[in-house]
């Protein structure tokens, strides 16, 4: 009963402090409308049991095309995307398939760091442990594994949480929609990700964006706040009617940030994403305070109570809402939850997340009605699949999957090709 009374008190302490945000400026009226939920009569899962009888890992890149800043090696030369496949088969022989997605420029997590750590730590740890039991794999992964500020390697644990999520549902035979009990949408609206080197580019990234059917963009932004002005001033020009937000990733200081952020808002853009390294939580909360734009948080918020944490302490006005940066799909939903009862905004990205982690996110920001472009940009990025069939991408809309557990199969002869 108290958890109850304190949910009441967050939420209608939330709808107060939006109330009176309300005079700040037009954004918060633009954005704060309320969502419709998607919520269904709950349903507890069957009494199943799936003993674990090994758990093994694939180090894998997929080819890229264009130019993305996330994957370069130290000399600047570009690379593909490295990942992790993680296979989970039960006693019964049955196969769950998840992906760890690290990226060393943007986390202190590597493709060797997550094989390792899966192939020493936390894979022999869970042989032995029923699939089902989500408190008990909880606890294992955390202590085998301990956090510091928060979860400790949750782009590594996602792959993990994600086999096991397709195993238990194909076990099941049920897709996420029915586990979660929620109505999901069909498809999710993809934005086309920006991040020029000089603004001569521009007119050319956006006509391919065109050309493959997308609408909508979000912008790399962070390293130089005149040049980023520049770029948000010509993709107006060129798309007077898109969705466009930036994502500085951390990388602007304090003063930086105050300047530009009612430049891009006199701009048209909706929002802006991590405007400040993840430690500065003092430089938040005055940024947020300004109010020329919502103020999204994305590195810093790992679990449920990091979220409650900063909202409790004024620094955002909501979340772009990372699967695997939460360590997958279990705690990714408490996050889910903590925004929908708080009426926070729900923005979504990811890092560039092939074929089963892109399937989680869809199946999550499908479940929980995502209203707004998602930076999802493996399609634009990626050019080889491991599914028997790829995920269906019709313009920019990426099509949620419907099957049971994260609703795709793997073609082990594609990931033999893929590893290195």
């Amino acid at each position: 009963m108290r958890d109850i009374h304190r949910r009441r008190f967050l939420r209608v302490s939330a709808s107060a402090a939006a109330t009176g945000l309300l005079t700040a400026g037009a954004w918060q009226s633009e954005l704060r409308c309320e969502e419709p939920s998607n919520r269904r009569t709950t349903t507890k899962e069957p009494t199943v049991k799936a003993t674990i009888a090994g758990v093994k890992t694939f180090a894998v890149e997929y080819p890229i095309t264009g130019y993305f800043k996330f994957f370069q090696d130290r000399s600047e030369k570009p690379i593909g995307r490295q990942c992790v496949v993680v296979k989970i088969t039960d006693e019964a022989g049955n196969v769950g398939w998840g992906q760890s997605v690290p990226s060393h420029t943007w986390s202190y997590e590597t493709l060797e760091s997550v094989k390792t750590t899966i192939d020493r730590y936390l894979g022999p740890a869970l042989v032995g442990q029923d699939a089902f039991d989500r408190e008990t794999i909880q606890a294992i992964l955390g202590r085998n594994i301990a956090p510091l500020f928060s979860t400790g390697q949750p782009l590594c644990k996602a792959g993990i949480d994600l086999a096991l999520f397709d195993l238990t549902g194909r076990i099941l035979n049920q897709s996420a929609a029915e586990r979660w009990s929620r109505e999901s949408r069909k498809s999710i609206t993809l934005s086309w990700t920006i991040n020029p080197q000089t603004l001569d580019e521009l007119p050319g990234l956006v006509e391919q964006a065109y050309e493959r059917g997308f609408r909508n963009f979000n912008l790399k932004v962070g390293s130089d706040a005149d040049f980023d002005v520049k770029v948000c001033r010509e993709i107006r020009k060129l798309a007077r009617d898109a969705f466009v937000w930036a994502d500085a990733n951390g990388g602007y200081d304090l003063e930086t940030a105050l300047a530009v952020a009612p430049k891009f808002a006199d701009l048209g853009i909706k929002a802006f994403e991590q405007p400040l390294p993840a430690n500065r939580l003092s430089w938040f909360a005055k940024l947020k305070k300004q109010a020329a734009l919502p103020i999204l948080m994305d590195e810093p918020i790992v679990t449920a109570v990091d979220l409650e944490e900063f909202h409790r302490l004024g620094l955002l006005d909501g979340v772009a809402m990372k699967v695997a940066r939460c360590g997958g799909l279990v705690e990714a939903r408490k996050v889910m939850q903590y925004i929908e009862d708080n009426g926070l905004l729900f923005f979504a990205s990811g890092l560039t997340d092939p074929d089963l982690s892109l399937a989680a996110s869809l199946l999550l920001f499908g479940a929980y009605n995502l209203q707004r472009p998602a930076a999802l940009n493996a399609p634009q990025f990626l050019t080889q699949t491991l599914l028997k069939e790829p995920i269906k991408i019709e313009a920019d809309q990426a099509i949620v999957p419907t099957g049971p557990g994260l609703g795709v199969a793997v073609d082990e002869k594609k990931l033999r090709g893929l590893q290195f």
